[in-house]
């Protein structure tokens, strides 16, 4: 009998497999986190997107209060006599008198004459 050839090895050894299997591990992780808007960086702005809504809708609602009370100023009288009496200290007329109370002046230092 001839002797026995070695027979050529097809497999990959272990460490070929281990560094296959982290270099399509990085292709993927790069695929889904890296470039210029990672997974990550999309959330963020997703979230930071969903705040800056929020603020917008919140002023949109002080636009639309404030325009209202605008506009029942220049309208509503019932609104203008309110802000002359609590802005202005108006009266009606001789019908009321208006009251102010003022904190009291402080007393200068008068001089007095002492014993001589």
């Amino acid at each position: 009998m001839p002797p026995r050839q070695p027979k050529p090895k097809t497999g990959k050894s272990p460490a070929v497999l281990a560094g296959l299997g982290l270099a399509v591990l990085a292709v993927a992780y790069f695929a889904v986190q890296g470039g210029e808007y990672g997974t990550t960086d999309l959330v963020r702005q997703r979230h930071r997107m969903q705040l800056l809504q929020h603020e917008v809708d919140s002023l949109q609602r002080q636009v639309d209060s404030l325009s209202r009370y605008k506009q029942a100023i220049e309208t509503d009288p019932l609104v203008q006599e309110r802000l002359a009496r609590e802005e202005f200290g108006m009266v009606k007329g001789d019908k009321e008198i208006l009251y102010r109370f003022a904190d009291a002046p402080a007393l200068a230092a008068v001089p007095t004459a002492g014993k001589r």
